[in-house]
């Protein structure tokens, strides 16, 4: 019967599904992917006491398999980094000044309504690619890459971004990805203020 090891999880990369957990015992750190989890089973957190059995990777690697039975809650954060509830009031405070912008650019410049199917559209597209890249990361198979994330943001989809962003929790804690996601919105909105306004639809020959 396989012994099993307890240790501390002590690495979680919680968007790419893997990471290394230091055993009680000592000794080197074992890897360990989301796979080896019970399906099903609560999110693995940074810090977290875990049950595995030692075996071996296809690359002949140590790992960590067949994760033993978890507690449901969770380890505490770090005080610090509590800060889920302020980004989700900031993403949706953003979409509802964007849903306020594009009121002011119909009434006033009278832009074409088409623009905000265009990012209905977009939206719904984005918020599905960002739930297929989830489940690819919780299950190991191939992942989307984040740069075209970003450029189906820049292309409207941000505000289906910002709400898969916030539902799935994904993508929320990198931050040079929210940085440049940010960036992209702003691109996005300054690129719609300038494509709807008179001066420039008269230049274009729009109506």
């Amino acid at each position: 019967m396989p012994v099993r090891v307890s240790g501390t999880l002590t690495t979680w990369n919680d968007d790419r599904g893997f990471g290394f957990v230091t055993p009680v015992a000592g000794g080197r750190t074992v890897f360990v992917h989301i796979s080896a989890f019970p399906r099903g089973d609560i999110r693995p957190r940074q810090g977290e006491q875990l049950t595995f059995e030692l075996g071996t990777s296809a690359d002949g690697r140590p790992e960590a398999q067949h994760i033993g039975t978890r507690e449901r809650h969770q380890p505490h954060p770090p005080q610090g980094r509590r800060r889920g509830a302020p980004a989700s009031l900031v993403s949706f405070v953003a979409i509802l000044a964007f849903l306020v912008l594009g009121s002011v650019l119909v009434i006033e410049w009278h832009a074409p309504v088409w623009f905000g199917l265009v990012y209905l559209l977009t939206s719904v597209i984005c918020f599905v690619v960002y739930a297929v890249d989830k489940s690819a990361a919780t299950h190991g198979r191939w992942r989307t890459s984040e740069s075209s994330l970003l450029a189906l943001g820049v292309l409207g989809g941000w505000p289906g971004a910002i709400v898969a962003q916030q539902v799935l929790r994904h993508k929320t804690r990198k931050r040079r990805f929210q940085l440049a996601f940010w960036g992209t919105v702003i691109l996005n909105v300054l690129a719609l203020v300038a494509v709807t306004s008179p001066p420039v639809r008269a230049a274009l020959g729009v109506a």
